[in-house]
């Protein structure tokens, strides 16, 4: 196992309870102070179809699941037929003997087991973390624990289908597996988690979106944790009543967050201008899936970046960031709620389904978050478009006995409607001396992160960097990693050392998006641009093999 990396994939139908199981494996090895990424694959079925779920860990730091794997469980026939190809040499494969008549492997009687219990469907997907105590040589009672923490509704049922399940199987795997053991143990968060936390430590007071994979997992989230929380979650009837409940909260003073992916984000572009105008303080978080239109709706993609930066018609300034580890997503949505505050302008934070949805073990202090708070008014004869040196104008909010008056049409410094020529070029400079004040201000912060040293350069953003990262370590090669986590605007300051080196960019869209970001804005042209649009993350040794051949 190259670098102690141990994986193990569990596949099954919609419905067979396949991403728990998944989940459920990877508490047991993060319990042994492993690190570890769980990446959840599915179509978009309630019910049947094929759902596999890949749980990688290592000793130390992994970023990135991979799809060879010591310990497979397959619930039902078509996982065994597609994921016998991705059986390490050293691996067990574990079926449902109930599916397959011929097969090798280790087969166990899930399904005939299961009938002997309520719901026999859902509980199949417990022969998974048997199998994986048996496998990794835990004793039944650890199995035990396991399930009363893990399988609380109807305990006692799965309890006892899981025993049965460890007895049949424990004969033939018992402790196959010795695993190193990590140090400490750490958090394992998905990446919506950590953006919600991250909000949540920066003071967000209310989250609105409609459910569109794959940011509806924020918002489930949210929904379960708003009381202890602090935040007000609410769910409109469509994406455009989102957008613009959410400029009315800022209006009364409500640190607020949207969540959408393309489609959904679509509905919103009138609502985006809307709060260039109003210069309100919102922050969209966009998850981004393969398009167009409906596209893949449960998976991965890197095909919206032109449209994050563009969005909204009309001349105003953005901000659009794009986290590149899960543990940057806690920091960074907690710095851009904080940035559309500072500078009353909106921003979008970038991101993928790979990021949302995957899970992995960080190290987070969550005393490092930043605040969100706007300009406090100061003497008397309040003006909300008050035309200062930066652009930012202070905020006041109802009740008051000042006119607080936000209008989508050009407006003075009060933010009563004119069409004045002299007025209306005004306006429009001070929106634009926010633009150069945003600049500024991240010139003093971290708007680039990199790793390691020497030729090539590889650039990447967003999840991507996760592949990169755990490529690197998968092929042993040695490279300087660069991923700017401002895209608007882009760290141009950061990046000018980087001319004339050798460049290869990795980024998931057929157009090579980022890769013609960087040559516009930086001057920067890769050698080589490696691109997957499949709608699935990269593979680190597959990205590796790219990567040497493209060195």
């Amino acid at each position: 196992m190259a670098n102690d990396v141990y994986t193990v994939i569990v596949g099954g139908k919609a419905g067979q309870g396949v991403k728990k199981a998944g989940s459920v494996a990877a508490s047991l090895l993060v319990g042994l102070g492993r690190g570890a990424f769980q990446m959840d694959d599915y179509p978009s079925l309630i019910r049947g179809g094929h759902n596999f779920t890949v749980v990688s860990s290592a000793p130390g730091e992994i970023s990135s699941h991979y799809m060879k794997a010591q310990l497979i469980v397959a619930l039902d026939a078509r996982s065994y037929a597609l994921h016998r190809e991705h059986l390490a040499p050293d691996g067990v494969m574990v079926y449902n003997s109930n599916e397959l008549t011929e097969a090798e492997g280790i087969g166990i009687a899930m399904t005939a087991e299961a009938k002997k219990y309520p719901m026999p469907d859902l509980r199949v997907g417990v022969a998974c973390p048997a199998t994986v105590c048996a496998a990794l040589g835990f004793d039944r009672e650890r199995l035990k624990t396991l399930i009363e923490q893990e399988y609380r509704r109807d305990l006692e049922n799965n309890i006892a289908y899981a025993n049965s399940v460890y007895d049949a199987i424990y004969p033939q795997i018992a402790g196959r597996f010795k695993l190193q053991p990590g140090e400490g143990r750490r958090r394992f968060l998905s990446g919506s988690e950590a953006i919600a936390l991250g909000a949540v430590a920066a003071g967000l007071d209310v989250y609105l979106a409609y459910p569109m994979t794959p940011t509806t997992s924020l918002l489930h989230f949210l929904a379960a944790r708003g009381p202890e929380l602090g935040v007000t979650v609410v769910h409109p009837e469509n994406e455009i009543a989102v957008a613009n409940m959410a400029i009315g909260a800022a209006f009364a003073g409500a640190r607020a967050m949207v969540g959408s992916s393309g489609g959904g984000f679509s509905l919103m572009e009138e609502a985006v201008s809307l709060a260039g105008m109003t210069e309100a303080p919102i922050l969209f978080f966009l998850a981004s899936r393969p398009g167009p239109s409906t596209g893949l709706p449960t998976y991965t993609s890197q095909g919206d970046l032109r449209f994050a930066l563009s969005q909204g018609h009309g001349e105003f300034p953005r901000i659009v960031a794009s986290p590149g580890t899960v543990r940057e997503a806690y920091y960074l949505a907690a710095e851009m709620l904080s940035l559309v505050w500072r500078f009353q302008t909106p921003g979008v934070l970038l991101t993928e389904k790979h990021m949302t949805e995957g899970t992995m073990t960080v190290d987070i202090d969550p005393a490092g978050a930043a605040w969100a708070e706007a300009a406090a008014p100061s003497g008397s004869g309040y003006k909300r478009y008050l035309d200062t040196p930066d652009g930012v104008s202070p905020l006041l909010f109802p009740p008051s006995p000042e006119l607080i008056k936000w209008n989508s049409y050009e407006h003075d410094e009060l933010g009563i409607t004119t069409e004045l020529p002299d007025i209306s070029a005004r306006m429009a400079d001070k929106r634009f001396r926010k633009g150069e004040a945003i600049r500024e201000y991240l010139m003093n912060k971290r708007t680039i992160n990199v790793w390691g040293e020497g030729d090539p350069v590889i650039f990447t953003y967003g999840s991507t960097t996760m592949s990169v990262l755990e490529a690197l370590r998968a092929g042993g090669i040695e490279a300087t990693v660069v991923q700017p986590a401002y895209l608007e605007p882009l760290p141009v300051w950061e990046l000018e050392k980087y001319k004339g080196r050798k460049a290869i960019v990795v980024e998931q869209s057929r157009q090579g998006q980022f890769a013609s970001l960087l040559k516009e804005k930086a001057g920067i042209e890769a050698a080589s641009v490696i691109r997957r649009y499949d709608g699935r993350p990269f593979e680190p040794t597959e990205l590796a093999e790219q990567i040497g051949g493209a060195i």
